[in-house]
Parts: C-alpha cells; structure tokens; sequence
C-alpha cells in the first residue's frame, strides 16, 4: 500500500511520515518564492492541512512530492496576489487619504465587517478559537502554540484547519472587503 493510500485511509503515521519527509524542503521552496521563511511556512503548514482535510478525495495523477511542490507554489503566488492587492488599497487610501479623515460610510463599512469578523470568531469551538486567536493575533508560531496548550503540532494544525474552514464560510460574503481593507490574513 503506498503512502497516499494509507494516508486516505486516515493513517496519521503515514502522514506525519510525509510530513517529515518533505517539509524543511517545501519551507525553503515557499521560501524562494515569498522571501520570507515565515510566511514560507505558513504556507507548508496551511498545505499540509488542506491535504489532510481533502485526502480522502485526492486524486494525484503526478508524483506525491511534485504535487505538495505544486500546491505550495501555487498557494505561495496566491500569496503574493493577495499582497499585491493590499499593497494597492494602501496606497489608494494614501493616495485618498492624506490629510483627510475617512468618510463616515467607510467607517461604517469597517465597523461592520469588524463585527462579523468578530462575530465568526466567537462561534469557532473553543480550543479552534484560542489556537486561532494565538496564531493570528498573538502570530506564534504553530510549535510554540503546541507547547503553550501542551498538544501536539498536528492537533495545532488541524485545528487551525477547521477553524479556517469555517471563518472562510462564515465570512464569504465579505471576501472582498477584507481584501481591500487587508485582513485577508484572517482566513487565509
């Protein structure tokens, strides 16, 4: 049985196998790609999560190690799209903004989408909500989360997992606000 069966038979063996196996490599090719070792493994570890929640329905025509090179290179552009796109709003809002305080259906519009943000985040199950909670706001990193709530590395990952997986639902509806207002950071 190959690794890819195992692991959509549930084998977290056969996953923290690969997991081991291909991480540092796939850190250092996010790496190459975002130039920055901390968003680079953000990014492995989110992939890492995807594969994991979508393994019993993957169908991998290519190798296993070109597919988690693909799918990080792919999530690293994304990545630098999204930044792109902010980078833009900042500079429209500099552009807009100099001098001037913001008009009020603006700060409305913020005011909102921060209730709804605040909103989805207080319906996540508690231990999903305080592992998101430090990871995006207190930005630890998913081993010191591990050792602060004392559980392990992939109990921090997948609640990170399902916690993202429902914000993106919850939150939807707003993608694009939070795009332009570059809080996308929150459920991606």
């Amino acid at each position: 049985m190959t690794i890819l069966e195992r692991i959509q038979r549930s084998d977290e063996s056969a996953f923290e196998e690969l997991f081991r196996t291909y991480y540092q490599g796939l850190c250092n090719y996010g790496n190459s790609v975002l130039k920055d070792m901390d968003e680079a493994e953000e990014v492995v570890q989110n992939v890492f999560c995807q594969f994991w929640e979508k393994r019993e329905s993957l169908d991998i025509q290519i190798s296993l190690k070109s597919y988690l090179y693909k799918m990080v290179h792919n999530t690293s552009l994304n990545k630098l799209k999204h930044q792109k796109v902010k980078n833009v709003y900042e500079q429209y809002q500099m552009n807009i903004g100099q001098g001037q305080s913001q008009p009020a259906s603006h700060l409305a519009i913020e005011n909102e989408l921060e209730s709804k943000i605040k909103e989805a985040i207080a319906s996540l199950p508690e231990q999903c909500r305080i592992v998101f909670c430090l990871s995006r706001y207190d930005e630890l990193k998913y081993a010191e989360i591990a050792n602060q709530l004392d559980i392990s590395i992939k109990t921090v990952e997948n609640h990170m997992g399902k916690a993202l997986k429902i914000l993106r639902e919850k939150l939807s509806d707003y993608l694009f606000l939070l795009i332009l207002l570059g809080l996308n950071n929150i459920i991606v």
